[in-house]
């Protein structure tokens, strides 16, 4: 099965309450929808944090939905852009969440594909992070 995963992250204050959105889907139904509260955070460690999520999803259901190829959507160009080698990575702590999304990604061992896309084609992953910073899940 091929999965689409769309992944955000936010935060109320830069930093401030933050949370992740992940939105998984594979052969046109939704296999989950994550929205958690992480703490107080910056914006862009919230959207790596997402990533990050979304492999341990991946890895905890890989043979349960035979996956064979994942696509990543994301509405933040820094992360796609660090993510695909575009932009270099100094600040020490998203290299080192980079590094465990490399280890995740290795360990997934299928083929992983990265994509910039407009925030409004990213809703159902905002709506997961909005609902979880509201306490709604």
């Amino acid at each position: 099965m091929e999965i689409s995963i769309h992944t955000d992250g936010g935060s109320r204050g830069n930093p401030g309450n933050a949370a992740i959105g992940v939105f998984v889907e594979g052969d046109g139904k939704v296999l989950s929808g994550i929205g958690k509260r992480i703490g107080v955070e910056t914006n862009n460690v919230a959207e790596y944090k997402a990533v990050i999520e979304a492999f341990v999803w991946l890895l905890e259901n890989k043979e349960i939905h035979s996956i064979s190829k994942v696509t990543f959507y994301m509405d933040s160009l820094l992360v796609f852009s660090q993510l695909t080698g575009k932009y270099k990575i100094k600040d020490e702590n998203i290299r080192s969440m980079v590094f465990t999304i490399r280890e995740k990604q290795s360990e997934l061992n299928i083929p992983v594909f990265w994509n910039h896309i407009p925030r409004e084609k990213n809703k159902d992953a905002d709506l997961l992070v909005n609902r979880a910073l509201d306490n709604l899940i």
